[in-house]
């Protein structure tokens, strides 16, 4: 979905998805693979799940395993809708289906910052750091030319490995992680050349942290302790009862009747119904302790 409303401006409406439906459900099996040797005894051959799809042509056998990966998706979907009635949950999952469809991409085109979102950047010292965002420069250069997603030029651990030893010559590539001789042969000039651009360049400065006031930390704590146990008495994942983002509003504004909490748009009509009015008394007993402790 995102791909497609990235790249084509699709708009999404009625969707069905058949993973949401049965983690609703709380079935121990999710991927459309394992529903599918669990409930129609298919048993598909999982090599092609990493295979490269955007080679063409495709094999004979990626032919069969895509056929295979659709054919029985109408039978599943009444399966699930069955259950979902019978569990009385179809309103429930047609929101969050719903809910899906208003996700929106992350826009297109690079982000100079980034790197700083791979694991360990921020544990660089400054001259490094900037290596490393020349790395990742390069690589989402070479991502565009070669229209693919920018792991499959390289890996964010072979970028960090790199900028931590600042190789000067080709041969001092050896040995990082995924730079195997085909690779160093073809990106060996490129990233070296990002090395010597990152070494000469001003060191760069990580964004701030994202802060959140301590009574806003209290208040989404409050509702994830609640959250998993409601979870956990239901037997499905915490997120199948609010959303991650809906916490976080709820968080932050701290409704305080059913109306004000109408305004949260993470949080849609089944919820509000079914769960409204226990989020009120989680946020109104958060609040009383923030007041006690500051009286206090």
């Amino acid at each position: 979905l995102l791909c497609l409303k990235r790249d084509y401006d699709f708009e999404f409406a009625e969707i069905f998805d058949t993973m949401i439906a049965a983690r609703t459900l709380g079935w121990p099996q999710m991927g459309l693979a394992a529903i599918l040797e669990a409930r129609f005894g298919v048993k598909m051959n999982k090599k092609y799940q990493r295979a490269n799809w955007g080679q063409r042509p495709l094999t004979p056998a990626q032919l069969d395993y895509a056929r295979l990966d659709t054919h029985y998706l109408f039978a599943l979907r009444d399966v699930l809708q069955s259950e979902l009635a019978a569990a009385s949950r179809v309103e429930e999952a047609r929101e969050e289906f719903a809910r899906l469809t208003r996700v929106k991409p992350e826009p297109s085109g690079s982000d100079r910052h980034g790197f700083w979102r791979i694991n360990g950047a921020r544990d660089l010292p400054s001259p490094q750091a900037a290596v490393l965002r020349e790395l990742y420069l390069y690589r989402e250069r070479q991502a565009e030319r070669a229209d693919r997603p920018p792991f499959k030029i390289m890996s964010d651990q072979t970028l960090l490995e790199i900028a931590q030893r600042c190789p000067a010559q080709t041969h001092a590539l050896q040995g990082v992680m995924g730079m195997t001789p085909a690779q160093i042969h073809r990106h060996g000039a490129g990233l070296l050349g990002a090395v010597q651009r990152g070494l000469s360049a001003p060191p760069p400065h990580p964004p701030p942290p994202a802060f959140e006031p301590d009574v806003v930390r209290e208040r989404y704590e409050r509702l994830r302790q609640w959250r998993k146990q409601k979870a956990q008495a239901r037997g499905v994942e915490s997120d199948i009862i609010i959303p991650r983002e809906a916490m976080w509003q709820l968080a932050r504004r701290a409704p305080r009747t059913p109306d004000e909490l109408a305004g949260i748009a993470e949080l849609g009509p089944w919820r509000r119904e079914t769960y409204g009015m226990e989020i009120l008394q989680v946020l109104g007993s958060a609040d009383e302790t923030d007041k006690a402790e500051a009286s206090g």
